[in-house]
């Protein structure tokens, strides 16, 4: 028991953890979590195939790209390939806190691997506002502008460096 209370019984079975808690009076309970951040909604996933929808057809389109670094639970949202390097794709349909967005970003870039990243947002009247209020920090770090990666991406080149693209 004392090594189910320190967590040092981590292959004690469901049926070891029921019979301990029926011991002491308590009923043990299961529950599940996302493991990673996932597509989160409907809404999140008609922003992506808006995106894709205006890709050359040559170029790939992956979603949910985990980060190749062993138990890293963090993924891209989806990566295009075919156009040069790979494009990392980071999708939000409401930007809340564009500064936490900002260092989530820098630190998929510095640890996936991916040099150009797009920002895709939900063209709405609060993320316009929120994309004014974070100024020329988010524009440094997604310099293209977004009418040119959309063009380039759908004659399938690369966009030449990482853009924020609203849709």
């Amino acid at each position: 028991m004392s090594r189910v209370e320190r967590a040092a019984a981590p292959n004690a079975s469901l049926r070891d953890l029921s019979r301990l808690g029926a011991v002491v009076g308590l009923d043990v309970v299961v529950r599940a979590f996302p493991g990673g951040p996932p597509v989160r909604d409907y809404a999140h996933v008609l922003l992506l195939e808006r995106l894709r929808a205006r890709l050359h057809p040559r170029l790939g389109w992956r979603t949910e790209v985990p980060l190749e670094r062993p138990g890293d639970q963090r993924a891209w949202d989806a990566v295009i390939t075919g156009a040069g390097s790979p494009i990392a794709v980071e999708a939000e349909t409401r930007l809340v806190d564009v500064q936490a967005l900002q260092r989530r970003i820098a630190l998929k870039v510095r640890d996936g691997g991916y040099a150009a990243v797009i920002l895709l947002v939900a063209d709405t009247r609060s993320n316009r506002i929120a994309i004014r209020a974070a100024g020329q920090g988010l524009l440094t770090m997604l310099p293209v502008d977004d009418r040119d990666a959309l063009a380039r991406l759908a004659e399938g080149t690369d966009p030449g460096g990482g853009a924020l693209i609203r849709l």
